[in-house]
């Protein structure tokens, strides 16, 4: 059997747990340490009234109340770097007999950030990758006060901190519902980039519940805010001064703004802190599958009416999805009652549950919906991962030539049933499919020999979604039949 894994040319798997990008773009996220509107023209006998002009909110009142709850945090530590690094001869006698290259030391960090008090006495809200090897925090308050500060935990996962200073009756912020953000609305944020201490930038809420290439399930609000390298940790403000999320990200080819930032909601952080405080780390929940974004062509195999949900590519053996009766092929639509639109939107309600707690599916299967409950799990066994598709979609007839596997190669797939692809072409191979690809299931009905596989295209529609296994990883392959 083919051994390969998906190239990226063709099917491309990313096991990760939130967001599907290029090589390219996940390298380029780095880091980052009430609306008015006129009454609209009367509307004409010929056209729509325009929308009527909106104005910026006053944000100096915002600053004003809050700005002093906005606070500069420092960091010294130590970080690990190459010995060759310090020597300006490395590069001409590395390899050589006798050279003691290639060995790693201990040098000084320094760095910094912002976050917000939360509360009077002293707890403050930053990111994970501020404080993360600090062996010292300096916490500095617009009225120029320092404390050494605590870390009480961070979960690198969300990139969620909490931190602590001996003080008390300090100013706080607001805490908003970042739910109801609307796409277009003026947001703020407060920080310290570049050391800039308390700079102020505002932009606009430009989409909600993003995924990004990070292994985090966090559905991040996405801003054009100008956020720069020591903004990180500090607040998102909405038009009413509550504070909505905390910013962490922005993508970035130049390591400066460029117009996408990227901010943790608040409900996600408050939820985080909640179990830091209580038990001094955080418990993230898992299920157990693979996943993979249903696109409109998986949709139309799957008779779904749009393509929206989770498809499960793969159900990991004897983990809460599997003991739940989940299995390769079910669409997810909704988890307790929310609906799944993106792959991204499971995960980011998973890991935010409590391990040990039930969650009720709305899974698609055979064409009808059906309720599964499961049992979640603890992250700590195995974080579950997420599978990306390339549309490979084309015109004509299946084009592939299929046989049985042989017992030593279902010993090789540890035991899997399946047809082995000898020979591929037309809309298959336009899919991406390749010879030694092993072929699980068609519209998600397991196969076994090439009459099954022709009973079920006869009975298909346009497009039919394949499970295909190359090395260890599964993915649906949509291939639409002309």
């Amino acid at each position: 059997m083919n051994t390969r894994k998906f190239s990226a040319s063709h099917l491309a798997v990313a096991l990760v747990a939130a967001g599907v990008f290029g090589a390219a773009g996940a390298a380029a996220f780095t880091r980052v340490a009430d609306t008015q509107a006129l009454p609209a023209a009367a509307a004409s006998t010929q056209a729509a009234a325009p929308v009527g002009a909106v104005t910026p909110p006053d944000f100096s009142q915002i600053t004003q109340r809050y700005g002093p709850a906005v606070v500069n945090i420092s960091v010294t530590g130590t970080t690990k770097v190459s010995d060759d690094e310090d020597d300006p001869f490395a590069q001409f006698f590395r390899g050589f007999p006798g050279y003691p290259g290639g060995g790693t030391h201990s040098v000084p960090m320094r760095g910094q950030g912002s976050g917000f008090i939360i509360s009077p006495d002293g707890v403050i809200l930053t990111n994970a990758h501020v404080v993360k090897g600090a062996k010292e925090v300096t916490v500095k308050l617009t009225d120029r006060r320092e404390f050494r500060a605590k870390v009480l935990g961070s979960d690198p996962q969300t990139d969620v901190a909490v931190l602590k200073i001996d003080a008390r009756n300090l100013p706080v912020v607001a805490l908003g519902n970042p739910n109801d953000l609307r796409v277009g609305e003026w947001v703020l944020a407060i920080g310290s980039p570049y050391g800039l201490e308390n700079t102020v930038t505002a932009g606009v809420v430009s989409a909600k519940g993003r995924s990004l290439p990070d292994d985090s399930s966090v559905p991040f609000i996405q801003t054009d805010v100008a956020v720069n390298p020591g903004n990180s940790g500090g607040p998102l403000f909405n038009s009413r001064g509550e504070v909505v999320g905390i910013n962490s990200q922005i993508y970035s080819q130049t390591g400066g703004y460029q117009g996408l930032s990227f901010a943790i909601p608040i409900d996600v952080a408050t939820k985080v802190k909640e179990q830091i405080v209580a038990h001094g780390e955080v418990r993230h929940a898992r299920l157990g599958v693979t996943i993979q974004d249903v696109n409109q062509a998986l949709a139309d195999s799957f008779k779904l009416d749009s393509p929206t949900g989770a498809l499960v590519a793969n159900v990991e053996k004897g983990s809460p999805a599997d003991k739940a009766g989940l299995k390769s092929g079910d669409i997810i639509r909704k988890i307790d009652g929310k609906p799944v639109v993106a792959s991204g939107d499971l995960p980011a309600v998973v890991s935010l549950a409590t391990p040990g707690q039930e969650v009720k599916l709305e899974v698609w299967r055979d064409g009808k919906p059906r309720d599964v409950v499961a049992k979640l799990g603890s992250a700590k066994q195995e974080t579950s991962a997420r599978a990306g598709a390339q549309d490979g979609a084309a015109h004509g007839r299946l084009g592939l030539a299929l046989r049985p596997l042989t017992p030593q190669e279902q010993m090789a797939v540890g035991g899997n049933t399946g047809l082995v692809v000898e020979q591929v072409g037309g809309p298959a191979e336009q899919a991406g499919i390749e010879p030694g690809d092993l072929l699980l299931s068609l519209n998600g009905v397991p196969v076994q020999n090439a009459e099954q596989v022709r009973a079920l295209l006869a009975k298909s529609g346009k497009t039919v979604a394949l499970l295909v296994q190359r090395g260890d990883a599964k993915i649906f392959v949509p291939v639409r039949l002309g």
